[in-house]
């Protein structure tokens, strides 16, 4: 079995600008020397974690996280609000990539994303594949609307209980409606209890289908409201928006990675991404291989997914392109 990287601490980190009234956080981590690698974290919203950085070998990469705009240690932070997030867009993501990647003087980096994540290392690679050496993405998604329908209202049938409560949170009217649009109206709402009543419902509703362990539970942010309430104001944002990506696109254009290796790590027993995304990428991507693990779902520690996330980041350490 191969064990996660050991906790390291970032060797340098810093806040940068980026327009609109963004500031970003941002953390260097392992060997600055190394072969750069960006971390793209999932949600959108759910900030990056110590424990993404235990992927890859210090010693060997020189390691990027950063918290995307209004969620995590970023300003202005999306649990405000009078905070407005219409500047808060996958095409202003790639943008703050792009800029990151200047800032720290790096020419070229392998890309890592997981869930939300894989979405927007996809939008990335496609925008600047010059400046992608390899991409691996775990928990594959492109936000498709056919995505976001399943996670919203095709899911339910195997969480009956826990999707009547989700229902019940929006007003009777809307129950057969777009509830992403229904839960966002109330997140919005002027009444502070309204809006952390909808933060609550989105994330026990999430809950439900993020591990294939029944007994597992939430990360212990979840728990907090600052960090529920801007999560689910982002990910509403986005997800009401098709992510502002036309349906397919990503799938649509991946020839242009063709040059670019890649790994995707899908969970066999993923109800969050099911494995149809992933596998319909690999038969669109040239040179990417689709590692399917079998006993997992889509948290990135449930059984094998570590050590398939492991083995993929060991595999790129010495290949150049």
């Amino acid at each position: 079995m191969t064990s996660l990287y050991p906790e390291i601490e970032p060797y340098q980190h810093g806040m940068l600008p980026v327009g609109d009234g963004h500031v970003l956080y941002w953390e260097a981590c392992g060997n600055p020397a190394g072969k750069p690698a960006i971390v793209l974290h999932g949600g959108p919203g759910s900030g990056c974690t110590p424990g993404m950085r235990r992927f890859f070998n210090p010693a060997s990469y020189h390691i990027i996280l950063f918290d995307q705009r209004n969620c995590g240690r970023s300003l202005p932070h999306a649990s405000d609000p009078s905070v407005d997030l219409s500047t808060n867009t996958t095409h202003h993501l790639v943008t703050d990539i792009e800029a990151l990647r200047r800032h720290l003087g790096i020419d070229r980096w392998l890309v890592y994303g997981q869930s939300w994540g894989s979405t927007l290392a996809l939008a990335y690679a496609q925008s600047h594949p010059d400046q992608v050496t390899e991409i691996i993405l775990a928990g594959v998604t492109t936000t498709r609307r056919s995505e976001i329908d399943w996670l919203y209202r095709g899911m339910s049938p195997l969480f009956p209980e826990q999707w009547l409560r989700f229902r019940a949170g929006v007003p009777e009217s809307e129950r057969d409606n777009d509830l992403v649009e229904a839960y966002y109206r109330l997140l919005n709402n002027p009444d502070p209890e309204v809006r952390a009543q909808a933060a609550q419902n989105w994330h026990d509703w999430e809950a439900a289908s993020i591990s294939i362990d029944p007994a597992a539970k939430p990360s212990a942010s979840w728990l907090q409201p600052d960090y529920r309430m801007a999560r689910a104001r982002i990910i509403t944002h986005y997800f009401q928006h098709n992510a502002w990506l036309e349906d397919q696109q990503l799938l649509r254009n991946a020839g242009v990675l063709r040059e670019i290796p890649g790994i995707l790590i899908q969970g066999r027993l993923d109800l969050s991404a099911p494995l149809v995304t992933a596998w319909e990428l690999a038969q669109v991507w040239p040179g990417s291989d689709l590692v399917i693990v079998q006993g997992a779902g889509h948290s990135t520690g449930d059984p094998g997914m570590p050590e398939a996330i492991i083995n993929a980041t060991d595999r790129f350490i010495h290949l150049t392109t």
